[in-house]
């Protein structure tokens, strides 16, 4: 049986256009970053034979066309910037428009090795409600700042009505993604299984589950990596550098973070004792929750992978690998 043929594509995204090339030929193609440009760049995909495309995100411009490629059972890869301009600094290449990016773009995806499964586009639409939650928390502490700070009693009363809307939105906003995320009997399960870890309330919950959608099928250390709390070596030769986290899903990580705080000093006692033991050992009080917000995923992690509620068991037993 004769092997198939992977043909590569490359799209650079743009708020109002797309750039496409093929990996390996000059042809490229240029539309409008719409529906109908979409139905445009799928023709042109089908007729080239492209059965695997390179898209770099772009601030979610890009996330209308990923969306409707893979329902048009396409493999998409979606590259991180950093992963592109990487690529072109390792081939030397300075030049840059979108046309050359398209290009680009299209010989890093035929470099890929490993294809990773899509991610359940149903998180999607819950990851945009739960950015505009977070959005609002945001806005909610400025203008508890801008309270405190302002004297003109006219100003605060202003301030106030527009706090009072704002948190009256957070909380209906908020119990209508829970109610979204419950209709899915799947996803309902599994954010049970999250929230049974002491500590990790329906919030962290909630992002834990729309925010790592790979959770309970990674390994620990995968997932420490994916929220940015995995702790890099900083060696060279004889010099031994500071170990610091670095990369990863920002807001993921401030989810993390701010749970580990009450976590690691009231609701887990692991937590208590780990906070506890590296102190102790002379770490500052910032990495020592670090180290916490990463226990915190490595025990979220475990619950979702054995399909069991949380236990308070003794740290070896949580999962290594899978």
């Amino acid at each position: 049986m004769a092997k198939r043929i992977t043909i590569c594509a490359g799209i650079d995204t743009g708020k109002r256009k797309l750039d496409v090339a093929l990996d390996g030929s000059r042809e490229q193609l240029q539309v409008n970053n719409t529906s109908e440009g979409h139905e445009a760049l799928l023709d042109w995909l089908r007729r080239h034979r492209v059965n695997r495309i390179g898209i770099e995100a772009s601030g979610g411009y890009e996330q209308a066309v990923v969306a409707e490629l893979r329902r048009q059972r396409f493999v998409v890869v979606v590259f991180q910037p950093a992963q592109v301009r990487a690529y072109a600094k390792f081939h030397l290449q300075r030049a840059k428009n979108d046309k050359i990016d398209a290009a680009l773009i299209a010989t890093c995806t035929a470099a890929v090795k490993k294809i990773h499964a899509p991610p359940d586009p149903r998180l999607q639409p819950f990851a945009e409600q739960l950015t505009m939650l977070d959005q609002i928390g945001e806005d909610i502490a400025r203008l508890k700042n801008r309270i405190e700070s302002c004297h003109n009693d006219r100003i605060r009363k202003l301030w106030k009505d527009d706090l009072a809307s704002l948190a009256k939105r957070e909380k209906a906003e908020s119990k209508a993604l829970v109610a979204a995320i419950r209709e899915h009997p799947d996803l309902a399960k599994r954010l049970d299984l999250i929230q049974s870890v002491d500590g990790i309330g329906l919030p962290t919950a909630v992002a834990i589950l729309v925010r790592l959608p790979e959770i309970g099928q990674i390994t620990r250390e995968q997932a420490a990596a994916l929220a940015g709390l995995a702790p890099y070596d900083h060696d060279s030769g004889e010099q031994f550098g500071i170990r610091r986290i670095d990369g990863g899903r920002k807001r993921l990580r401030h989810a993390l973070y701010t749970a580990a705080l009450p976590a690691s000093f009231r609701w887990n006692q692991q937590l208590i004792a780990l906070y506890q033991r590296l102190t102790a050992a002379g770490k500052e009080h910032k990495r020592a929750l670090v180290a916490c917000a990463r226990k915190l995923l490595v025990f979220a992690n475990t619950v979702v992978a054995r399909g069991t509620p949380w236990h308070d068991q003794p740290a070896a037993a949580t999962l290594t690998s899978r």
